[in-house]
């Protein structure tokens, strides 16, 4: 199979290795004259962003670096690169990374724009149309981890310190005007990071799917991504350089965050103030809380869960999708528990109380308040199914 595609849903996606020596074509595509490209400490220092900017500064593309991000983004990240933005004369952001810098590249783009604070924006009813659309900032994407899947999506994540909570960001000119998704640049990914990111487009994949919103078009596309990571997580964990495996993660990182248009649920409901208050890694964090909200929603979700475990090729029940489930996390070195993600139970109010309000929990195919949330936190805390 050739792995190598021009896609427009939900954007123009340019998928292949090697596409990144496109970089400055697409640049110039998205209209952008002058870009900055926004990235995390780490990956700036590796040789893949020198060698972004070398391609660009050669097609006579005048390029900035930004690189103060936290992994978990936090407002200060943002106004400082919008700070940068300004001072440079930018007109369009290159986001590149993981989902950290693929994030704070994108809310650096709109708050360019913006004269409110960036939590009037957050993704509650339509306070999107607060904004002021006009001067959001054309962002090209291209990320280095196959995970998140936020090169193809029109929301972005930022901690707030003070209340230490997650917000989710949403605008629909958010979505970045063109996506490089080259597989090559996920090769040198470690393995827990692999796992980690790969667990996360499976739990976008798997929400989607199972959410309680109708939207058919989400369900085919989130069900192929479930089957994709079930081929080749394991073997791009196991085999860094398996460039199909990498390819086809990347793809299923996409597909998850295209099919969490018709939501979420209590797997990231719960993770984001886990993440928010112990700073753990989200897929990880997902990873561990993906059976026990799996059990919490079996009697609502276990007909659609047959149907899913009969595509990828198990037998059609409930339990042997959990048993692969849970084999595949064995297999990839993850987590079974929050204990082993230095995760307690000393902020468990705190945390219930700020689950049932984060925007992903309306998304759940069963209700969930209080209770059911701390029922599975305390579940997930135990290791008890």
């Amino acid at each position: 199979m050739q792995l190598r595609a021009d896609w427009n849903y939900p954007t123009s996606v340019r998928f292949g290795p090697g596409r990144i020596a496109e970089l400055a074509a697409a640049v110039q595509a998205a209209g952008i004259a002058r870009p900055l490209l926004v990235t995390d400490p780490n990956l700036a220092r590796l040789p893949m962003v020198a060698d972004a900017l070398a391609s660009l500064r050669a097609a006579d593309v005048s390029t900035e670096l930004f690189s103060d991000i936290r992994p978990n983004p936090v407002e200060s990240n943002i106004t400082a690169g919008v700070a940068a933005f300004r001072a440079g004369g930018h007109d369009g952001v290159i986001a590149f990374g993981g989902g950290s810098a693929l994030d704070a590249g994108k809310l650096i783009a709109f708050m360019t724009a913006q004269s409110r604070p960036i939590w009037d924006f957050e993704d509650v009813g339509d306070w999107w149309t607060r904004a002021n659309s006009d001067g959001i900032a054309p962002v090209v994407a291209v990320p280095t981890t196959a995970g998140t899947g936020s090169e193809v999506g029109r929301a972005a994540v930022v901690t707030n310190v003070a209340t230490h909570t997650k917000k989710i960001i949403f605008h629909p000119r958010m979505m970045p005007k063109i996506t490089i998704c080259d597989p090559e640049l996920t090769v040198g990914m470690p393995p827990a990071i692999t796992a980690g990111t790969g667990m996360d487009a499976l739990a976008h994949c798997l929400e989607a799917y199972c959410g309680a919103y109708y939207h058919p078009l989400s369900d085919g596309i989130a069900a192929e991504g479930v089957r994709l990571v079930k081929e080749n997580l394991a073997r791009a964990v196991n085999d860094g350089s398996d460039l199909e495996s990498r390819a086809h993660m990347m793809a299923a990182a996409a597909m998850g965050a295209t099919a969490f248009q018709k939501g979420l649920g209590a797997i990231h409901a719960l993770s984001h103030p886990v993440g928010a208050l112990y700073d753990t890694h989200h897929g990880m964090t997902n990873g561990v809380f993906m059976p026990y909200v799996l059990l919490f929603n079996r009697a609502i979700i276990e007909d659609r869960i047959k149907r899913l475990a009969a595509y990828i090729g198990l037998r059609s029940t409930f339990r042997a999708f959990l048993d692969w489930m849970l084999a595949l996390r064995a297999e990839i070195g993850m987590p079974h528990t929050l204990a082993e993600l230095k995760v307690g139970d000393e902020q468990i109010d705190r945390i219930v109380a700020m689950a049932v309000e984060d925007p992903t929990a309306g998304g759940n195919p069963r209700p969930f308040n209080k209770r059911a949330a701390r029922t599975v936190f305390k579940r997930a805390l135990e290791g008890r199914l």
